[in-house]
């Protein structure tokens, strides 16, 4: 049965457009031209962005993560190699994370496999976080029940505790995954649902093929 007040709920798209003649030949150097808008515009937690990972059978799930870096070899967030998620990634290391700008009526999606990060920039990442969220990371043992928030709240005062003197080191199960790209979907909303829509995929050993998709 169709929800009439959940159903009218819509936006008409009219900001900008998306035209293959206009856009870099590179998927990562558009979404930095993007990012720059991104920026720019000035919007709450930008780099946040939803990552979908599968298990080896096929069982999908999904979460928000943040960005925390992107260059020619991919993009870089960082998590419990432990949890749900890391678990996923070594069973299946296919992965699709979108990004969806509201404010500016866009969409990024990319389709990429993922490896762990040099140790190097994991520790480099982690040395630069706040003492307390580095604190988290170690306490929290992520995605595993525990029998409620006291639990986490003792084990947080007694690293707190032995940490006075120097601040924590990165423990081995916490660090980065690079996303290296095999698909990059651009969407700019359009009047009607018209939208433009670009995608990217490897040409070749260098280069890229940019194809628009129907709406």
């Amino acid at each position: 049965m169709i929800n009439q007040k959940i159903a009218d709920l819509r936006q008409d798209y009219r900001l900008a457009t998306l035209n293959e003649k206009e856009v870099a030949a590179d998927p990562v150097q558009q979404f930095s031209h993007w990012w720059e808008e991104v920026i720019q515009s000035e919007l709450e937690e930008p780099n946040a962005m939803t990552l979908a990972t599968s298990t080896a059978d096929g069982r999908p799930s999904a979460r928000i993560v943040l960005l925390k870096s992107f260059d020619a070899n991919g993009f870089l967030f960082f998590t419990n190699y432990e949890s749900r998620k890391g678990q996923e990634l070594a069973e299946n290391p296919h992965v699709t994370l979108l990004f969806f700008w509201k404010e500016l009526e866009r969409q990024v999606r990319i389709e990429g496999t993922v490896s762990k990060a040099p140790e190097a920039v994991s520790d480099e990442y982690f040395h630069s976080r706040p003492v307390g969220s580095r604190i988290g990371a170690i306490a929290s043992p992520q995605s595993q029940v525990i029998p409620g928030r006291e639990f986490l709240e003792e084990k947080v005062r007694t690293l707190e505790a032995a940490h006075l003197q120097h601040a924590p080191e990165r423990p081995a199960h916490w660090g980065g995954y690079l996303v290296k790209p095999g698909l990059v979907e651009f969407w700019q909303g359009r009047s009607s649902r018209l939208h433009d829509r670009l995608r990217y995929t490897p040409d070749g050993q260098q280069g890229w093929k940019i194809e628009r998709l129907a709406p």
